[in-house]
C-alpha cells in the first residue's frame, strides 16, 4: 500500500483505551484564556533536550518503513480500533485495486473476486451457522429426553422420533413400547412409588452430569463460552477487541456446552448464545480473505451478519434477525451490510430447514397458526400484559445484576463449579414434580402458544366439551373442566419458580440464554390470563363488553395468542428490544393480524421498564463488565467543556510528548519503559508545542526493535526523525532513523472550549478512541474514549471508576 496515500487519508490514530498521558514531575497551573500557556517544560532526566530542527541532515539517514512491517497498524488485546483509520485503509486498498483492474485481465480477475468475496462469505456464514443450530437442536432434544428414559429401538432417537413408527392409538402416542422410562428399565415397571422415586433420582443424575460436564469444559477449555455473548458481541461489533472470544475453540467449546446446559433442565435458552457461536463462525471465515483478515472495521461488517444469521437460525426469523442485528447489536450498519446481512439470514435459515431438526418442517420448536381474529376490547388484557413485561422486565435485571456484582465481588467468584452444580441441583429437585417444569422450556412455550384443537390430549385443553355447537373446525368457548383447573395452579407454580430460578442462573459459568426463560415466563402469564379472559366470556357472555362480540357458542377468545403476546412482553420487558422483537414474534406464528397485539404489548412494557431503569439487561451487564461501550442511543445534556475532561487538567503536569526530530532512540525507548500508554502526541518541539500528529507505542516498539535488528548504524544515540527533512548533524553522528511512516499527521483535534455534547457525539459517530486537545493551535491535552464513558458516568452520579475493563 502507498503509505503515503495511506496517511493522507487517515483521520485519527489508534490507541488504546488506557489513559494516554504521563505525569511529570512539575506542576500546570495557568489561565485557559492565555495565549501561550507555559506547556515548555523539559521532559524529565534522561530526555534529551527540545531544540528547534534544521534544515537537512548531511548524516546517513535510514528511511526504514518504506515497506510494512507485519504488526505495524494492528491492536493489541482489550484495545479499540481505530474506524477511521481503518475505513481508510479499506478505500485506499480498494482504490489500488480498482486502479490496477484497468492494467491486467489478471488484475481484473482479482478485482471481480475481491468483489464478491464479500457474498461468497455470507454464503460460507450461512452454512456454517445453520448446520450447526441444526446439530445442536437434534442434540438438545435427544438429551433433553434421555434424562427420562431411553428408546430400545435406537438410544439415538428422541421420544418422539422413537414413537414414530409404533401403532399405539393418537392419544397414547407418548407411550409407545420402544420407549422405556428408567424405572421400567431397571424395575420393569413404571408403577408405584419406588419408580417414581427412581425415575426423579434418575432425572436430578443425569441433569447434574450435564451441568458438571458444561462448566468444567467451559472453565478448563474455554473462559469465554460462558454466558450469553450478546454484551460481549455488542462491545466487540463497537470496536472493542477481546481476543479469543470468537476464536475456535470458543466455538467448539460453546456448540458443545451450550447442548449440555440446556439438556440439563436449567432455566436458560440457547437463542442469544446461538448469535455467539454464529459470530465465531464468521470470525473464523473472515481469515480466509485477506480483506477481512487485514481489516477489523471490515471484519465487524461481517460479524454484524453474523449476529443477524444467528437469530435468523434461533427464532427461524430472517428479517427478525437482520432487525435484530440493526436495533440490538451493531454499532456501524451500512447499507451493504443490511443486503449482506439479509442474504446470511436467509442461507442460514435455508440451511435449517433442510436439516429439519424437529421433524416437523418447522424451523422452531414452537411455531404455531392461530386462525381467529382478535377484538379491538381485548387490547386491554393485552396491555396488561404489557405492563406486567415491563414491570418483570425491571425486576429481573435489578436482581440479576445484584446477583452478579455479588458473584463478581464475594467469595462465590472463585467457586463456579459448585454454583452450577448447586442451581442445577435445585433446579432439578423443583422441576420434577411439575410437569410443565419438567419439560423443557421449549416445549413448554409450545404447548403454551397451542390452540386447543378436538384431537389435543393436553390438560390446557381438558374443557367439557359441547360438540353440538361446533362449527366448521373450530371449537367454540367451552367451560373449562378439572384438567385446566390442575394445568391452572400447575403454571402458577411453575411461574414462581421460573421467575425467582432464572435470576440466579443467568451468568454462571455455562452458556446461558435469556430469550426463552424471558418468553416462558410471558408466556405462562399470558396463557392464565387467556383462559381467565375466556371463561368470563363464557359465563357471562351476556355482560356490556362482550355481548356486541362474543355471543354463546362462538369462538372468541383464544388463549395461545394470549401467550404469545405476553412472551413478547416479557421479552420486551427484559432486552428492550421493539421493532425486532415483533418482526420475530410475527415470524414465528406466521400471521400479519396479530402485529397490533404484539406492537401493543411490546411499546408498553419499554415504556414501564424505561420509566423504571433505563438500561436493558445486555447494556445492563455491559456496564457491570466495564467494558468500554459508548451508547449510541442516550442523549448528553449537559454543559461541560472538552478542558474540563480533557487530561491533564490544571495544576496537573503536562502531557509526555515525543519532539519530531531531536530525540534519540534512547530517549523514546526511555519513554516507552516509564509508560504504560499506547500513544503519544508528536509535536515540532517543547517550546512550541505545535502539534506534528501522533504515533502508536506499538508501533514504535516494532519500528525500533527491527531497525536495531536489520539496519546498520542504528543505535541508542540515532536521532529518530518524523519529518521529511532532518535535522543538520555532523558527518560523525550516526544513522537517523525516520519514522514519519508510522506517524499518524492527521490526529482529530478539538479546542479546549468545545462542548463536551459536540465531543461525545464525534466519538459516537465517527468511533473514535482519542481527540486531542488544542488551545490557539498549541497542544493542550487528550480525551481517550474512556475519559468520556467516564465523564458521562459522573454526570449521571455512577462510579467513575467502574469503567475499566475486568
Amino acid at each position: 500500500m502507498d503509505q503515503k496515500s495511506y496517511h493522507r487519508g487517515s483521520l485519527q490514530s489508534a490507541t488504546s483505551d488506557e489513559d494516554m498521558l504521563e505525569i511529570a514531575g512539575a506542576s500546570m497551573d495557568f489561565p485557559t484564556a492565555d495565549d501561550d500557556p507555559p506547556l515548555d517544560r523539559e521532559m524529565g532526566a534522561g530526555f534529551s533536550s527540545c531544540n528547534g530542527a534544521g534544515k537537512n541532515s548531511t548524516s546517513t539517514m535510514m528511511d526504514f518503513l518504506e515497506e510494512p512491517l507485519p504488526g505495524v497498524g494492528t491492536y493489541e488485546d482489550f484495545n479499540t480500533i481505530d474506524w477511521v483509520r481503518e475505513k481508510s485503509r479499506d478505500r485506499d486498498r480498494h482504490r489500488e485495486i480498482t486502479n490496477r483492474s484497468k492494467e491486467s485481465t489478471w488484475a481484473l480477475l482479482h478485482s471481480v473476486s475481491d468483489a464478491f468475496s464479500g457474498w461468497l462469505l455470507m454464503l460460507l456464514i450461512g452454512l456454517l451457522a445453520g448446520s450447526l443450530a441444526g446439530l445442536i437442536d437434534i442434540s438438545a432434544h435427544w438429551m433433553t429426553d434421555l434424562k427420562e428414559g431411553v428408546c430400545l429401538a435406537g438410544f439415538w432417537f428422541n421420544h418422539e422420533h422413537c414413537c414414530w413408527k409404533s401403532n399405539t392409538t393418537f392419544t397414547d402416542r407418548d407411550k409407545c413400547p420402544e420407549w422405556k422410562s428408567w424405572s421400567q428399565l431397571i424395575l420393569g415397571h413404571g408403577e408405584g412409588a419406588f419408580a417414581y422415586i427412581l425415575n426423579y433420582f434418575m432425572y436430578v443424575i443425569w441433569a447434574l452430569m450435564f451441568s458438571l460436564l458444561a462448566v468444567l469444559l467451559v472453565k478448563g477449555f474455554a473462559p469465554y463460552a460462558c454466558g450469553s455473548g450478546i454484551p460481549e458481541i455488542k462491545t466487540i461489533l463497537s470496536g472493542f477487541i477481546i481476543r479469543g472470544y470468537l476464536g475456535k475453540w470458543t466455538l467448539v467449546i460453546k456448540t458443545i456446552t451450550l447442548v449440555l446446559a440446556v439438556s440439563s433442565g436449567l432455566s436458560l435458552g440457547k437463542e442469544g448464545p446461538l448469535v455467539h457461536v454464529a459470530c465465531c463462525c464468521g470470525n473464523i471465515l473472515c481469515h480466509l480473505f485477506t480483506k477481512y483478515r487485514k481489516n477489523e472495521a471490515k471484519r465487524r461488517e461481517v460479524l454484524s451478519a453474523a449476529a443477524a444469521a444467528g437469530v435468523s437460525v434461533a427464532f427461524g426469523a430472517p428479517i427478525g434477525g437482520v432487525l435484530f442485528s440493526l436495533e440490538e447489536v451493531s454499532y456501524y450498519f451500512p447499507l451493504k451490510t443490511l443486503w449482506r446481512s439479509f442474504f446470511a439470514a436467509l442461507v442460514a435459515a435455508f440451511t435449517l430447514r433442510s436439516i429439519n431438526p424437529f421433524g416437523n418442517s418447522r424451523l422452531v420448536l414452537f411455531y404455531v397458526e392461530f386462525h381467529m381474529p382478535w377484538h379491538l376490547l381485548e387490547l386491554v388484557p393485552f396491555i396488561l400484559l404489557g405492563i406486567f413485561g415491563g414491570l418483570w422486565g425491571a425486576f429481573f435485571i435489578r436482581s440479576n445484576i445484584a446477583w452478579c456484582r455479588r458473584r463478581k465481588t464475594t467469595r462465590l467468584g472463585r467457586y463456579p463449579v459448585l454454583e452450577v452444580l448447586v442451581v442445577t441441583a435445585i433446579t432439578a429437585v423443583l422441576a420434577f414434580p411439575n410437569e410443565y417444569t419438567r419439560m423443557s422450556t421449549s416445549e413448554l412455550i409450545s404447548e403454551l402458544f397451542n390452540d386447543c384443537g378436538i384431537l389435543d390430549s393436553s390438560k390446557l385443553c381438558e374443557y367439557v366439551n359441547d360438540f353440538n355447537s361446533t362449527k366448521g373446525d373450530d371449537l367454540p368457548d367451552r367451560a373449562a373442566g378439572p384438567g385446566v383447573y390442575t394445568a391452572m395452579w400447575q403454571l402458577a407454580l411453575a411461574l414462581i419458580m421460573k421467575v425467582f430460578i432464572t435470576i440466579f442462573t443467568f451468568g454462571m459459568k455455562v452458556p446461558s440464554g435469556l430469550f426463552i426463560p424471558s418468553m416462558a415466563v410471558g408466556a405462562i402469564v399470558g396463557r392464565l390470563l387467556g383462559v381467565a379472559v375466556e371463561q368470563l366470556a363464557f359465563y357471562h357472555h351476556d355482560w356490556a363488553i362482550f355481548s356486541g362480540w362474543c355471543s354463546q357458542g362462538a369462538d372468541c377468545i383464544t388463549p395461545g395468542l394470549y401467550a404469545m403476546v405476553g412472551a413478547a412482553a416479557c421479552l420486551g420487558g427484559v432486552t428492550r428490544m421493539t421493532v425486532s422483537l415483533v418482526v420475530i414474534m410475527f415470524e414465528l406464528t406466521g400471521g400479519l393480524e396479530y402485529i397490533v397485539p404484539l406492537m401493543a404489548a411490546a411499546m408498553t412494557s419499554k415504556w414501564v421498564a424505561d420509566a423504571i431503569g433505563r438500561e436493558g439487561i445486555y447494556d445492563a451487564h455491559i456496564r457491570l463488565n466495564g467494558y468500554p461501550f459508548l451508547e449510541a442511543k442516550e442523549e448528553f445534556s449537559h454543559k461541560t467543556r472538552a478542558m474540563d475532561v480533557m487530561q491533564p487538567r490544571k495544576k496537573d503536569t503536562p502531557l509526555t510528548v515525543i519532539t519530531q526530530d531531536t530525540m534519540t532512540v534512547e530517549d523514546v525507548e526511555s519513554i516507552i519503559s516509564n509508560t504504560t500508554y499506547s500513544g503519544y502526541p508528536v509535536v515540532v518541539s517543547c517550546l512550541s508545542q505545535r502539534l506534528v500528529g501522533f504515533v502508536l507505542r506499538r508501533d514504535l516498539i516494532i519500528s525500533i526493535d527491527n531497525a536495531r535488528k536489520k539496519q546498520d548504524g542504528i543505535v541508542s544515540t540515532s536521532i529518530i526523525c518524523f519529518t521529511d527533512y532532518c535535522p543538520h548533524l555532523p558527518p560523525s553522528s550516526p544513522s537517523v532513523l525516520k519514522l514519519r511512516s508510522i506517524l499518524d499527521l492527521s490526529p482529530f483535534t478539538v479546542t479546549d472550549e468545545t462542548p463536551m455534547e459536540i465531543v461525545v457525539d464525534i466519538f459516537r459517530k465517527l468511533g473514535l478512541r482519542q481527540c486531542l486537545v488544542t488551545h490557539n493551535g498549541k497542544l493542550l491535552g487528550i480525551i481517550t474514549k474512556k475519559d468520556v464513558l467516564k465523564h458521562i458516568a459522573q454526570m449521571a452520579n455512577q462510579d467513575p471508576e467502574s469503567i475499566l475493563f475486568n
